[in-house]
């Protein structure tokens, strides 16, 4: 089948703008081309796009259901040259990351990597903060604590206080942090967490009854499902605020680490590794602006 990509190009840009004068100067062609092609396109299909009106364009039905069809199509095209025309050789780069912020930070920013770094073979392997580089022939390995790990240089990459979050219905009981001694507060591994904010609060911590966890997601998932109040690391738990599942009903935080990326000091990086690095310390920059970090 002959596809007409001059006029579905045509009727893309068209689309965009309602305007066939300014789709003609991003086409660099004249509007009279541009108008001719958008009729071709409509009599081949024996249907109009546009209802011409008379300062611009509007779309008709058929139009509007065709317009994500035909961006798609030309992005995905445009993807797939940009990668043939990558002529670096793809390589693996092995990273180890804390599951916490492999799901909360990382995998929604994961299309931005592949679609900017196509040469990069990502494979991630989560862990629990606990992590043998040369053990597990890791390239690299994304971790939570101080950036002190013998033998690895540490780059900061993330600051991440630890703040009480929990389900709506709770969050409508607490007014004050002394409120909290009458709830389930849910523990992680790391033993203290609970002391250490009482005490910043300037208060006397409750005894605590919840459950131990051993990974902030199950955490995070026990708080989103009623069963008490966690600690967590909100920045890393937005999609969980924004979609209501979460709420931090106090503002005090405490500081108990920060995200590193850890490589061997003992090994020159990659050019994977090195663009990678590059790449996670600019969307951290981008996510410290929008947090006014």
């Amino acid at each position: 089948m002959h596809l007409p990509l001059n006029a579905l190009r045509a009727f893309e840009a068209a689309a965009r703008h309602l305007n066939l004068t300014r789709a003609a100067l991003e086409l660099h062609v004249t509007q009279a081309a541009v108008s001719q092609h958008i009729r071709q396109l409509e009599e081949r299909l024996g249907k109009p796009l546009f209802r011409r009106l008379p300062r611009g364009l509007a779309l008709t039905d058929e139009g509007l259901a065709l317009v994500p069809v035909v961006s798609g199509a030309f992005g995905s095209l445009a993807r797939a040259l940009e990668q043939v025309h990558d002529r670096r050789p793809r390589e693996v780069l092995s990273v180890g990351v804390v599951g916490t912020f492999a799901v909360g930070w990382l995998l929604p920013r994961l299309r931005a990597l592949q679609e900017a770094h196509a040469f990069i073979d990502l494979r991630i392997f989560t862990h629990n903060n606990r992590v043998d580089l040369a053990g597990e022939g890791l390239d690299c390995a994304i971790r939570f604590g101080d950036g002190a790990w013998h033998g690895t240089a540490a780059t900061l990459l993330l600051h991440a206080p630890l703040t009480p979050m929990c389900a709506p219905a709770i969050a409508a009981r607490l007014t004050q942090p002394a409120d909290l001694a009458r709830e389930t507060l849910l523990r992680s591994y790391r033993a203290g967490e609970w002391n250490d904010w009482f005490s910043h609060a300037g208060m006397e911590c409750p005894a605590l009854r919840g459950t131990v966890f051993d990974s902030s997601l199950t955490l995070a998932e026990a708080a989103a499902q009623g069963l008490g109040v966690a600690l967590l690391p909100m920045r890393l738990f937005s999609r969980d605020v924004q979609a209501g599942r979460l709420i931090a009903p106090f503002s005090q935080t405490l500081d108990t680490g920060s995200y590193w990326l850890t490589q061997p000091k003992a090994r020159a990086p990659s050019l994977a590794l090195q663009t990678f690095e590059s790449w996670l310390q600019q969307q951290c920059l981008q996510g410290n602006e929008l947090h006014g970090v």
